[in-house]
């Protein structure tokens, strides 16, 4: 891993050398290393395997620079960058990528200046996980692994068959990122440094012979976060759905678990919150900013600056503080998710109130640039990429939340859908139509109380964002990190229960004649 201080000594030179070139109206060093440290598990008890593979481990390394030059009256805005060098060979040859392709940006202003608000996290990131040696990677498999190993013993032993001919199957893997970052602009030439780990796990198991699966996961900031439990909930859960059924097409009564609210606000609600999206007229959100657009008990924030969460930074790959920015306050849409860029050419669009539904200059705070990240789908802060908008922690909260058991009471009879795949909207983001297939960890509800598995994979979900949104009849109270696949966000998302959900039953498209 490289060392912070040679990060922030490359971002202060680059920038310097920068700025000292003709034609260059404003400079901005970006320099950024991370490793992305991964084993995997891959565990049959019916065929001979490894259990734990060896440990991966994927570096990137390297400087990006933004370059404004004057070209006349205009400007023109470039970037370039290099990989694996951060000297002064790489400035110039990322100097030269910038200039080469520079093109004029008629809605660019300029690069970020301050907002006036400050850092509030500082020294939080876990050194135990910064320095993780090989071993250290290999003893969380096996931890996971050990979790798992004793609850298909135990799922065995309830079922009285040989573990063997059931066909136990755990795949999946545990994964650390390690992030340093180093910036310096023309407008804020003192560098700013930021260092974050993280640490996440994935499992899904199986129990082949019953057609069962099961998923388990872990999301969280420092070492202690992991546990073996992580390995056993994948295995407990796919115990649990041993023998499941199959349920006719029509309208449910649905409770939404925790991954399952995930992967609609990461695939459906929160693009359709970001500035550009709705600077591009392709949002759900379009010309609704505060507007009623939810159950009022529903909000929606993210925090980038919150102690001891996995999705915290100190700063933006804009070099620009993190915080909270409220989305969605009692069912209205109070704010959005901004880089810089978009946060200043938002205020100069002459059809920014119809795309909006509100004058920008009237409600500026709902456009305070906290989330330019250069975030690599999942894999650490991007230097070979200009800023563009995600979010860190996320929060999906009720001002009455309630548990589990009386969500479930006041379905009466429906369906809990624990896991869901392949979530995407359908008509672009604007029309809020949607559809996601339910892939392991749900049931059916019956008498107020789950009962039976649902076979996974016989069931989609076709319906709209907005009907799920005004459709909510309790939200939980026991809100659960989740990050769904190559997600930069983690969200905190309680169950959710919602009713008049459309459910089609996969078979029935099966078995149809021609």
């Amino acid at each position: 891993m490289q060392e912070l201080n040679k990060l922030q000594e490359a971002a202060a030179a680059a920038l310097k050398w920068a700025q000292s070139q003709d034609g260059v109206r404003e400079a901005e060093a970006f320099v950024a290393a991370n490793d992305n440290l991964l084993t995997r598990l891959d565990y049959t008890s019916h065929i001979p395997c490894e259990g734990v593979l060896e440990p991966k481990s994927c570096e990137s390394f390297g400087i990006g620079l933004r370059v404004v030059f004057e070209d006349g009256d205009q400007a023109l805005l470039g970037f370039g960058q290099e990989t694996g060098d951060v000297g002064e060979a790489a400035v110039r040859s990322a100097f030269a990528k910038a200039k080469d392709g520079a093109v004029a940006d008629p809605t660019f202003e300029c690069l970020p200046k301050p907002t006036g608000e400050e850092p509030i996290l500082s020294a939080y990131h876990d050194p135990a996980l910064m320095d993780l040696p090989d071993e250290g990677l290999v003893a969380l498999g096996w931890e996971a692994m050990q979790g798992a190993m004793e609850e298909f013993e135990k799922g065995a032993e309830k079922l009285g068959e040989d573990p063997k001919a059931l066909g136990f199957l755990l795949g999946g893997d545990v994964t650390v990122l390690q992030e340093r970052m180093a910036i310096a602009s023309t407008h804020m030439p003192d560098v700013q440094t930021d260092e974050t780990t993280l640490i996440m796990a994935s499992f899904t198991a199986m129990v082949e012979a019953r057609h069962a699966k099961g998923t388990g996961w872990l999301t969280g900031a420092k070492r202690p976060d992991f546990t073996k439990d992580v390995g056993a909930e994948a295995a407990r859960n796919a115990i649990a759905s041993v023998d499941g059924r199959r349920v006719k097409s029509g309208k449910y009564k649905v409770v939404f678990g925790p991954q399952a609210v995930t992967d609609l606000l990461t695939h459906i609600i929160l693009p359709s919150l970001k500035l550009g999206n709705l600077y591009a007229s392709s949002s759900y959100f379009l010309g609704k900013l505060m507007t009623q657009v939810a159950d009022a008990q529903i909000s929606l924030y993210d925090d980038g600056a919150l102690p001891g969460h996995m999705g915290s930074k100190r700063i933006t790959c804009e070099g620009l503080p993190t915080g909270r920015t409220d989305l969605i306050k009692d069912g209205v849409v109070i704010g959005t998710l901004a880089n810089d860029y978009e946060s200043r050419r938002i205020m100069a669009d002459p059809q920014a109130k119809e795309k909006l539904g509100v004058d920008p200059k009237a409600h500026a705070a709902a456009f305070v640039p906290r989330n330019g990240f250069r975030f690599q789908s999942g894999g650490g802060r991007g230097f070979a990429m200009p800023p563009g908008t995600a979010c860190t922690n996320v929060f999906f909260e009720s001002n009455r939340p309630r548990p589990r058991e009386d969500l479930l009471r006041e379905v009466g009879d429906g369906i809990y859908v624990g896991r869901i795949w392949y979530t995407y909207p359908v008509n672009g983001l604007t029309a809020g139509d949607f559809t996601t297939t339910c892939i392991a960890d749900s049931y059916l509800i019956e008498g107020g109380q789950l009962g039976a598995p649902l076979q996974p994979n016989v069931i989609r979900i076709n319906d709209n964002i907005s009907k799920v949104l005004n459709h909510i009849i309790g939200v939980g109270d026991a809100p659960r990190g989740v990050i769904v696949w190559a997600a930069d966000e983690v969200v905190h998302a309680p169950d959710l229960a919602v009713v008049d959900v459309n459910v089609t039953a996969i078979a029935d498209f099966l078995t149809t004649s021609s």
